[in-house]
């Protein structure tokens, strides 16, 4: 008896008092979220979740919506996603999550693009390759109407972002919607004009980092960690300095340009450089309202879920006001991590 006690002590004085929590965040290719790849690979993510006593996995998944199907299935805690995408994937498969940093929206980082003509009405009876019910779509949808069209006028065909631009090099295909650096480079090519795109429905597409509602609430020293680096990299990227230049130099590299491509990237993006920006965007009364006509697109294409009777099925929270089925909330977002950025709190 005495010895196993002994040894039962021994094991006790032996093991850690307290085992590290591990998270796991995952990005996929575009401007917008090309700083997590700087942030893990010069190790700020990792200060971040040394000073808050966690470990966080940066990972990259080369498919934008598998890397959302993947968080959705529980396989990571966070993931990079537009404002849309969060509504009909997660949100909509009742996977609660939260919006914890509102990073930037596109404005002119996504774009249709036609093969040969100058003028969107050319669409009209063509085929569009694009990533079926995304935020391409979106911006179809909205550009046709825009025009006094319909996607009944059009044929959408369904293609995976990472075959797009091979696609488009075929003679067959005449038209895409994508977003950068996808865009970029269809637009590069020969008799390649793009007719449309986001600056022309200004801050709609937003591009987010999404968080496990729960995972949050019970671990908020990860939104701490997570929201610290994000703004200590936003320090670094957004001067003119050489510290700026070499952040923005990795990223472009990282994402398949060169950092005069990647600037342009830059240029077509509303980034919120600072929590002050973030903060004033995701408090304004016009994210309730874009966030209604989100849900109203979905809606209408049957993104809201199986037996979803109106637009407002699923509830979303926001500063400024909610949305939606509030019994039924699974959308959040969340300016208060971003307010601690602001307020030296982090």
């Amino acid at each position: 008896m005495k010895r196993t006690i002994t040894l039962l002590l021994l094991a006790a004085l032996a093991a850690p008092a307290h085992a590290t929590e591990k998270f796991s965040l995952c990005w996929s290719i575009y401007v917008g979220w090309m700083p997590w790849a700087y942030g893990a690979e010069k190790g700020i993510v990792d200060k971040w979740a040394d000073k808050y006593g966690i470990e966080i996995d940066v990972v990259q998944i080369n498919d934008y919506i598998e890397s959302i199907n993947q968080y959705t299935a529980g396989q990571f805690d966070a993931c990079t996603m537009t404002n849309m995408d969060a509504l009909t994937i997660p949100a909509a498969g009742g996977v609660d999550s939260t919006a914890l940093i509102v990073g930037d929206f596109s404005n002119g980082n996504d774009g249709i693009v036609l093969k040969g003509e100058q003028t969107l009405e050319a669409i009209e009876g063509q085929r569009v390759n694009l990533v079926e019910l995304s935020v391409s779509h979106y911006l179809l949808a909205r550009a046709l109407d825009s025009v006094g069209m319909s996607e009944a006028d059009v044929t959408v065909v369904n293609t995976s972002d990472a075959d797009l631009v091979g696609v488009y090099g075929s003679d067959d295909v005449t038209s895409v919607v994508t977003w950068n650096p996808l865009l970029s480079e269809v637009a590069a090519m020969p008799e390649s004009n793009v007719v449309f795109d986001s600056t022309g429905i200004p801050g709609e597409i937003i591009d987010l980092l999404v968080v496990n509602t729960q995972t949050l609430s019970d671990n908020p020293e990860l939104g701490m960690a997570l929201t610290g680096a994000w703004y200590e990299i936003m320090s670094i990227m957004s001067g003119d300095d050489e510290a700026a230049v070499e952040a923005r130099q990795y990223m472009a590299e990282a994402s398949g340009t060169d950092l005069a491509g990647y600037d342009a990237q830059l240029d077509s993006t509303m980034m919120f450089y600072t929590p002050e920006a973030a903060v004033e965007f995701t408090s304004s009364d016009s994210l309730p309202e874009t966030m209604q006509y989100v849900a109203e697109f979905s809606f209408d294409h049957g993104l809201l879920g199986e037996g979803a009777p109106d637009a407002g099925f699923i509830g979303m929270q926001m500063p400024a006001g909610n949305f939606g089925n509030e019994a039924n909330t699974t959308l959040r977002f969340d300016a208060s991590y971003m307010q601690k950025a602001l307020d030296g709190e982090l």
